[in-house]
């Protein structure tokens, strides 16, 4: 028998079984994500990643790969808004994403291999670093 998902939910299929999205939890954590990439120039995927995980109880490897849906379309939202100010050094964007393509296509492939407890570690790890030092 089919399970019947509640409304204002729309449903996603992971490895063949149905797990219910909340769609205004996913719109809030869509909005939150972009606002703060716009904002700050960061990756939409430091609000994502956790979110999806802590709020909708997404597997992190879903997450993760969720996010990297989600930034592209993030990212150029901003880019034509950013763009059209000229505020973007093209070169040093080209040279930039020639290493970012490069290490996401190696990251995506070991992304499977990588135990949840210690890409969630890795995560927190980045993030702590990362504020800390731009703090200082």
């Amino acid at each position: 028998m089919e399970k019947a998902y509640r409304r204002g939910s729309i449903t996603a299929v992971r490895y063949g079984t149905p797990m219910e999205v909340p769609w205004f939890k996913a719109a809030i954590i869509g909005v939150g994500a972009g606002f703060v990439s716009g904002l700050l120039g960061v990756g939409g995927g430091i609000l994502i990643v956790p979110a999806l995980v802590l709020w909708l109880r997404m597997d992190p490897k879903l997450s993760a790969a969720t996010s990297v849906a989600t930034i592209t379309v993030t990212a150029a939202a901003a880019l034509i808004t950013f763009g059209a100010d000229d505020a973007v050094d093209w070169a040093a964007a080209g040279l930039v994403f020639i290493g970012s393509a490069t290490g996401a296509v190696v990251g995506a492939r070991y992304l499977d291999r990588i135990p949840d407890w210690l890409l969630a570690g890795v995560f927190s790890l980045v993030l702590t670093v990362g504020a800390f030092r731009m703090w200082l």
